[in-house]
């Protein structure tokens, strides 16, 4: 006897082809397609990679249960977002050119120019996104297409193009909208077809980063060391800043660029995108799993707005697999010094939390040795800006508590004296980042001294920030949903993601007058202090409510008793 093969619309071809068996009232049952695989005098053929791709997106369209209609109103609603976006990011970009100070033509002959700023941000872009590629990808297969088509007989090749180009085409946008605007809204010194031109080298030098990404995976590069890379040249950006303002080298204006140097830039990102594909067969099976599985989780963080499920997938997916040393902790003397040390190795084991504090440090540095940048304005946002980001990178012990407090709920302390000792590791981070920060305001301002004792007394808030917004609780989906360009959004979800920033926005407007005055006032280095010890309260606190709640609480007069 020999094994009956299924046949046309059977059951058993249904269930091989979509991964179960079908509901016979399913109407996916009943009008489904013809089928990919069609047999042919008892012997099934091997069917083309695409049209597995279309019947799988086929089945998946017809589950969704979406028409035309609402196909077309999501990409309406997407066109009508990125317009007003861009309108948004332009306008901001003029506003900002028109609102820098006015520096006399002898001043621009020292420190750093505007566009050596942009060329270096123009850098730090292109090492974003190759780190961003590495850790994302850049080839993978997550969730159902790794279960079902990984392991079947079909060409990978055919399957993974998709894939292949998805992030390429993303990178390649992102870059040349943000140098477009960079070049069009700040510097505008030039016309529009500079601008396009500018951007869409800058756009096909992404796409072309993203793909030698790809090749290195291809060849069994570790994902780990193309993103430590990417890491290396954000970190290099502003140090290459500061370099250029020591030897005086400067960049009067970004160069135009020929149209035979787009055409040679186009012919290689086509032969890199060729190359990959002919290799993405060698990719093996567990490097696409992970890949996929980072992508996945990191796509799911973004629809559900939970950035701290974003930064695990992005710090986890260029971890090592294993530790060839370990680590003694000879610090530890108890529970105390057990949470700090253990935050303290959470914190260096994590190359890309190193290069986003020591970048964030120096964008106060490069701000205040641009002359066309060093004005309240851009000191305020270098400092506010910078500060915040930095302060996330200290975190990430809180924030993995916050996940999985099994741990901590082990130790034999309080959740308060627990968020305590997580403020020690962000508080001395920030110090230290004050003090960069800061000495270089204060050589700016002419006095370093007093504002180096602002930023000291303002380091506090940034880690009473930090570990406030670790702890945040996540938006409540389960309530009402409001209806969005972005889709439907929880009731409350700004006030949630606002708990953390809310700290620090408030905690450094001492900073933000001092900086707006030219000069420290004794009396706001004493209301900086105050703002600091109400910071580390909150930051300590396990209460879920906000703080405008809790203020309000604060101020409202005792209920009840006698008059």
């Amino acid at each position: 006897m020999t094994a009956r093969q299924p046949g046309p619309g059977s059951v058993d071809e249904f269930a091989v082809t979509t991964g179960g068996a079908p509901d016979p009232g399913d109407a996916t049952w009943e009008d489904a397609p013809a089928p990919a695989v069609s047999p042919s005098e008892g012997v099934t053929p091997v069917p083309a990679a695409r049209s597995v791709r279309r019947y799988t997106a086929q089945v998946a369209r017809r589950r969704s249960g979406a028409g035309l209609g609402e196909v077309l109103g999501d990409v309406y609603y997407a066109a009508v977002t990125t317009a007003i976006g861009l309108g948004v990011a332009l306008g901001v970009a003029g506003q900002l050119r028109t609102s820098l100070p006015h520096v006399p033509d002898q001043a621009l002959s020292t420190g750093v120019s505007l566009p050596t700023v942009v060329a270096v941000v123009a850098v730090l872009v292109g090492g974003a996104v190759l780190s961003l590629g590495a850790r994302l990808g850049p080839v993978g297969a997550g969730g159902a297409e790794a279960t079902w088509w990984l392991g079947s007989p079909v060409d990978r090749r055919g399957l993974l193009r998709p894939t292949a180009r998805r992030l390429p085409v993303a990178a390649g946008v992102v870059g040349a909208v943000a140098v477009a605007l960079l070049d069009g809204g700040l510097l505008a010194d030039h016309g529009i077809g500079h601008v396009l031109r500018i951007g869409a080298a800058a756009g096909l030098a992404c796409a072309a980063l993203v793909l030698l990404a790809g090749l290195a995976q291809s060849r069994g590069v570790p994902r780990r060391t193309t993103a430590v890379v990417g890491d290396l040249v954000v970190a290099a950006a502003p140090v290459l800043a500061l370099v250029a303002a020591l030897a005086g080298w400067r960049v009067t204006a970004l160069p135009d660029v020929p149209a035979a140097v787009l055409g040679v830039l186009v012919l290689a990102v086509g032969g890199l995108a060729w190359w990959l594909d002919t290799r993405l067969g060698r990719i093996r099976g567990r490097h696409l799993r992970e890949s996929g599985s980072v992508a996945t989780q990191a796509a799911g963080a973004v629809v559900s707005l939970d950035s701290r499920e974003l930064g695990r997938a992005l710090s986890d997916s260029a971890a090592r697999p294993r530790r060839r040393s370990v680590r003694r902790m000879r610090l530890v003397r108890g529970p105390v010094s057990a949470v700090v040390v253990a935050d303290l190795t959470v914190l260096l084991r994590s190359p890309r939390h190193l290069v986003q504090l020591v970048v964030s440090a120096l964008v106060p540095v490069v701000v205040v040795v641009t002359p066309q940048l060093a004005g309240v304005l851009g000191v305020v946002a270098a400092v506010l800006v910078s500060g915040y980001v930095g302060m996330l990178a200290t975190a990430e012990g809180a924030r993995r508590a916050e996940m999985a407090p099994v741990v901590d709920r082990l130790l034999p302390l309080s959740a308060a004296r627990v968020r305590r000792a997580r403020l020690v590791v962000p508080g001395v981070a920030m110090l230290l980042w004050s003090v960069v920060a800061f000495t270089a305001i204060g050589r700016w301002e002419g006095e370093p001294v007093p504002w180096l004792v602002l930023g000291a007394v303002s380091a506090p808030v940034w880690a009473g920030a930090a570990v406030r917004g670790a702890y945040r609780p996540a938006p409540n989906w389960q309530g009402p949903l409001v209806s969005t360009p972005m889709g439907a959004l929880p009731g409350g979800v700004a006030g949630v993601l606002s708990r953390g920033p809310d700290v620090a926005v408030l905690g450094m407007v001492p900073v933000v007058i001092c900086v707006a005055l030219g000069t420290v006032v004794p009396t706001l280095v004493v209301v900086q202090a105050v703002a600091s010890a109400i910071a580390l309260a909150f930051g300590s606190s396990t209460s879920t409510k906000t703080m405008m709640d809790r203020l309000a609480e604060a101020t409202e007069p005792e209920k009840g008793g006698g008059r």
